[in-house]
């Protein structure tokens, strides 16, 4: 697919874009950075955030289990959303994937714009808090196959428990057909397309 601009220049032009965007949840403008498992949301939710000069993200992680992997949007409604409507900081509990236990909490400020990254960020209980969604463009098989060698054989057994999960998931609760603008990848950096939602 041939980009529509330099793609040097995409992150910057979407951070102008988000910061153009009315207020969604309170005083904070929710981006939501969402797309299979493996697609690259971390990373290029961290460079949309440099780009819009250190915006906090919430990273999804911090708030699944493994007993939980899409459980968690009880706790991001109350911890998140709901203090985020109010204008005040979030404050939530997260995650050690290693001890299987919530052993540390962080605080995130009401700020103009925050980045919410993870499978499911734009599943239908989040799009009405979300002034934007963003949806990682890249093919299901593949992005599992990136993460599996991203995290190596020790991770396979949560990988074998994950991807039902995910497939259960999506399935029920999908986010891709309500993406504002979908995020395309290569060697050569990001470019966007309108999303289903924009193209409805």
């Amino acid at each position: 697919m041939d980009a529509p601009y330099d793609r040097r220049d995409t992150l910057p032009r979407l951070a102008r874009a988000i910061r153009a965007l009315p207020p969604s949840c309170g005083p904070v403008r929710l981006v939501a950075v969402d797309g299979h498992a493996g697609s690259g949301k971390s990373t290029f939710a961290a460079g949309l955030a440099a780009a819009l000069g250190g915006a906090p993200v919430l990273h999804l992680d911090d708030l699944a289990t493994h007993e939980e992997h899409f459980g968690w949007a009880g706790r991001l409604r109350s911890q998140v959303l709901e203090p985020f409507g109010r204008g005040e900081p979030a404050r939530y509990g997260v995650y050690d994937w290693h001890r299987r236990a919530f052993t540390g909490t962080r605080e995130l400020p009401a700020a103009d714009v925050v980045l919410v990254e993870g499978v499911g960020a734009g599943r239908r209980a989040v799009r009405p808090h979300t002034a934007l969604l963003l949806w990682m463009e890249y093919e299901q098989q593949s992005a599992w196959e990136r993460g599996r060698l991203r995290d190596g054989p020790a991770q396979h057994p949560f990988w074998e428990a994950w991807m039902p999960g995910e497939r259960e998931h999506f399935a029920a609760d999908p986010s891709r057909p309500y993406a504002d603008l979908l995020v395309f990848q290569d060697e050569s950096g990001y470019w966007t397309a309108p999303g289903p939602a924009v193209a409805a």
